[in-house]
């Protein structure tokens, strides 16, 4: 759609069709086949939690992230404990299908002003990494914003030296917007920050995507993927 002149002949762009505000995200369950996101609980995934981060002995998922890693448990549910509370970043937990704790992801920078949110502070244990637990919590926390809160746009930010970050947005479909340079500072070092988003307009062709691949026959009897996304 073109955008739309002035009487004085200038662009102006192209009026809001959605209704806005927007209401603001809950803390509910998003239910799918491989895994679900519930909201952040201490007492309940908190121990969980601990065990499956620490399967990452190197600490290499903590890097790029401006929290962690923590030298012990305490340290750790002291994290939690705030991230519960906290209502921007939203916290939910991926739970597995067995109801174990494998990793959290937030909605964050929520504008229901505008129709505009970021997903970050993702923190996928290696038990989710690499197979359909990890495309299908994304696609949850996605569908949900777009589908349930009726938001225009979500976005993906991240630091532009993170490579698997930046590899994981163009593959669940982001489109890349370019770098902000020393956007930020964290952990005593700068961050050039990459910027990706999703418009709504775009997000009946990227579900028609996830549901193709998240299919049951599009997974041999192993669990592998027959296509990719």
């Amino acid at each position: 759609m073109a955008d739309i002149m002035n009487e004085m002949g200038q662009p102006i762009g192209r009026p809001v069709a959605t209704e806005l505000p927007r209401p603001r995200p809950e803390k509910t369950r998003l239910e799918g086949r491989f895994c679900a996101l519930v909201p952040l609980d201490v007492t309940a995934h908190g121990d969980a939690l601990w065990e499956a981060f620490s399967l990452d002995a190197s600490g290499a998922n903590w890097t790029y992230l401006p929290i962690g890693p923590y030298a012990n448990k305490g340290d750790f549910r002291q994290f939690l404990q705030g991230a519960e509370a906290s209502h921007d970043p939203l916290y939910f937990t991926v739970l597995d299908r067995d109801g174990h704790a494998v990793g959290h992801a937030t909605y964050l920078r929520i504008d229901p002003l505008h129709g505009v949110i970021e997903v970050g502070f993702i923190h996928f244990s290696p038990k989710m990494q690499r197979g359909p637990m990890s495309t299908e919590a994304m696609y949850l926390m996605m569908r949900y914003v777009f589908e349930t809160l009726g938001y225009r746009r979500y976005e993906w930010k991240c630091d532009a030296l993170n490579a698997p970050s930046i590899a994981a947005a163009k593959r669940l479909g982001f489109s890349f917007e370019g770098v902000f340079r020393q956007a930020t500072t964290y952990k005593g070092r700068n961050r050039d920050t990459a910027w990706f988003s999703v418009l709504d307009s775009e997000w009946p062709a990227l579900k028609a995507r996830f549901e193709r691949w998240l299919a049951a026959e599009n997974f041999d009897a192993a669990g592998r993927q027959r296509a990719s996304l």
